[in-house]
């Protein structure tokens, strides 16, 4: 039987390259549409995508392909673009087998339609004059990475994930709220139905937001925009560049100690055993209680700050280099409930969608709140519209007042709602 992995390797020795190596991913996903309440389209999709990086004469060369692929063909793209580049040291993992079995439970197409018919019939039962959307999922993916060194790295990945999607028009007033969750095992989507339903009901009423400088409460939705920044400041590419505030505060306190803030690879539904290198991936603390532990690195990344890679160098794309990126960040969530932080919150502001890219490197921030609510004496009183809220990241996270137990998964960030202040909040 034909293996063509190393059928490229063995292809791009003999044509002069003094290392090869071949990153190969494999999907089979098969989603289920829904769109003004009814059930819309059912796909299924099989994707194939091989990456050939080889050295020769000391000069990098990435060619890929995706479907059918002639091996030669993309041995000779990758030597022809390694003559166009300048001599670079090697990236490279000690040799060894690292087989995974499968993460992760397949759910049949039957299933996930009636669990979106389910959804929708929920919402509507109490909104029927909603819209609703959606999308369910169920992928097979399977990354292979071999060398020639003697590196053979493969996992098999079985997640399903579906969002939905509530849109509500009353006259010239339009809302859309949407959530949703991935999972390696059984889907329950109560929790999110009854998320959906809950801020439905809070938006049922408008209501006039105090403006100038406000307690904000950013709920797990909205609390993964300020864990990208924190992302971004920890980059070992970022300190290397010094482009990062926090290049030469390592084992100083940064941000407000109530933060801990970790990587935790083999956490479901995001599991990842190795990074797209090869390196096996590790648990990292960043963050903790407000003090910078450490910055996490690619090989290249980290044979320049002179440290070990901690196996964090991921590719944006098949045709990308490797370049450091985190996998499963997790915010240690604090004690207090939902109704303790209204409660401390007193008069504010809850941020639960916004509009607009995230914050960069420098962490400023001025966003629309696509969704949020005014709270007055601790109670919920109304929706939030046509308001901004601006501010800094890195000094909002030194003005935390307090984190909830309500920790959740938002894309492959796990994180609590927060409090904090000094935010400024635009009508």
């Amino acid at each position: 039987m034909r293996n063509l992995p190393f059928e490229i390797l063995d292809l791009a020795l003999k044509a002069g390259a003094s290392h090869a190596e071949i990153y190969r991913s494999c999907a089979l996903s098969r989603p289920v549409f829904f769109e003004s309440n009814r059930l819309k389209q059912l796909e299924s999709s099989e994707s194939e995508g091989i990456a050939l990086r080889l050295w020769r004469s000391g000069c990098p060369g990435l060619a890929v392909a995706y479907g059918p692929v002639e091996a030669q063909a993309l041995v000779d793209k990758a030597i022809a673009i390694s003559k166009l580049n300048d001599p670079e040291p090697l990236a490279w993992v000690k040799p060894r087998t690292d087989i995974h079995q499968n993460f992760g439970q397949s759910i049949s197409v039957e299933t996930l339609i009636d669990l979106g018919k389910m959804a929708i019939a929920t919402i509507r039962q109490a909104y029927p004059e909603v819209i609703c959307s959606g999308e369910w999922q169920c992928e097979i993916e399977t990354t292979t990475l071999i060398n020639s060194e003697g590196l053979h790295c493969q996992y098999q990945d079985t997640s399903t994930s579906y969002y939905l999607g509530v849109e509500w028009i009353r006259g010239e007033d339009f809302l859309g709220i949407y959530d949703g969750e991935c999972s390696q095992g059984t889907v329950n989507p109560d929790q999110v139905i009854q998320q959906l339903l809950q801020r439905l009901a809070w938006a049922s009423e408008s209501a006039e937001p105090s403006t100038g400088r406000t307690p904000i409460l950013f709920t797990a939705n909205a609390a993964a925009l300020l864990w990208g920044t924190v992302a971004a400041a920890t980059n070992g590419k970022q300190v290397l560049q010094q482009a990062s505030p926090w290049s030469d505060q390592l084992n100083n306190r940064v941000i407000s100690e109530q933060i801990t803030l970790t990587q935790q690879p083999q956490m479901q539904p995001y599991r990842c055993p190795f990074d797209d290198e090869g390196t096996p991936t590790q648990p990292l603390t960043l963050i903790e209680q407000g003090q910078l532990r450490q910055f996490y690195t690619d090989q290249v990344t980290a044979r320049e700050l002179k440290l070990n890679s901690t196996g964090n160098g991921f590719r944006a794309g098949l045709g990308a280099y490797p370049t450091p990126g985190l996998v499963n960040i997790m915010v240690r969530p604090g004690t207090i409930s939902w109704e303790g932080l209204l409660k401390q919150l007193g008069d504010g502001i809850i941020v639960d969608q916004v509009l607009g890219g995230s914050p960069d490197i420098t962490g400023d921030f001025s966003l629309n709140i696509d969704l949020g609510f005014v709270v007055r004496e601790g109670q919920i009183v109304g929706r939030v519209k046509d308001t901004m809220v601006a501010g800094n990241v890195y000094q909002a996270l030194k003005q935390v007042v307090t984190l909830g137990n309500d920790a959740r998964w938002n894309g492959s960030c796990h994180t609590p709602s927060l409090i904090v202040n000094g935010l400024s909040v635009v009508g």
